[in-house]
């Protein structure tokens, strides 16, 4: 009888298992969280080896505050000083709000370059990528508050709500800036084009912070205009901001800009992140 050599058959449960690398694979939410820091750190490090990028966040408020406060200041307020009060929470609120745009942008770019192809043959949650971009931007909107309210000073700003209204005004604005953020990462994913989710910002945008009363009081507009800025959401947010920098009060215009912000994190974020689910 002649003996029969038996083959051992490979079974998907006996196929080697690729352990995670600690830190980087892993699953459940707090390597998620984990991962999605790690993504925004990532976003920080872009930004070191381009600094131009933030270009908008640190030039865009010294040139705007400037410029605006000299032209409009006399003619509206009677004088600069009296005038900061008035511009500094504009143009905190604009510099914020058209820095988010960069969040889409961003991210239709990294996915025409196929850097989210790569992304996707590592072992992490795959909204890793997606939820690092977003944190990543807070530091962007920071620094843009940051830098708003340092020009105003230097050019003769009194915060009499003093310090911690002050804080208070630069979170909230770095709140709503987020949530808005969020709006424009749908555009990046759904877009096909990093150029077309810039032409879907302006369009968005330039009318809601200049038609706003970032610059001037409302009593001034003609009376069809003055009706569009005081419903305007960006009016309410400058509001808020003058009411906490100048005043030190929390008004109803701060909780509708927190109830705005959350209204388009409701609807936006399912919405981006089922559009990102499908091409990731």
């Amino acid at each position: 009888m002649t003996a029969t050599t038996l083959t051992p058959t490979t079974t998907p449960s006996s196929a080697p298992r690729v352990t995670p690398r600690p830190g980087v694979g892993g699953t459940g939410l707090a390597a998620t969280v984990r991962q999605s820091f790690t993504m925004a750190y990532r976003g920080l490090v872009k930004i070191r080896r381009t600094p131009e990028q933030l270009f908008d966040v640190t030039l865009m408020p010294i040139v705007f505050t400037v410029m605006f406060t000299y032209i409009f200041g006399g003619a509206i307020s009677g004088d600069v000083g009296s005038y900061l009060p008035v511009i500094i929470p504009g143009i905190l609120v604009q510099t914020a709000i058209t820095s988010s745009v960069v969040t889409g942008v961003q991210l239709r770019e990294d996915m025409d370059k196929g850097v989210f192809d790569r992304f996707r043959s590592l072992p992490i949650a795959r909204i890793a990528p997606l939820a690092g971009a977003l944190l990543a931007d807070t530091v962007r909107y920071a620094i843009a508050t940051t830098i708003t309210f340092v020009v105003g000073i230097v050019m003769g700003l009194r915060p009499a709500g003093g310090l911690g209204a002050v804080l208070l005004a630069a979170l909230l604005v770095i709140v709503v800036a987020w949530a808005i953020s969020w709006v424009f990462a749908y555009f990046g994913v759904i877009a096909r084009t990093a150029s077309s989710v810039s032409g879907i910002a302006n369009l968005v945008l330039f009318p809601l912070t200049f038609l706003s009363n970032a610059f001037v009081p409302t009593d001034t507009l003609p009376s069809w205009l003055r009706w569009f800025t005081e419903v305007n959401p960006v009016s309410h947010l400058i509001t808020a901001v003058r009411d906490l920098v100048n005043h030190g009060t929390v008004g109803g215009d701060l909780w509708l800009s927190l109830l705005g912000a959350a209204v388009v994190v409701a609807v936006f974020a399912p919405l981006t992140v089922r559009a990102y689910m499908r091409k990731a």
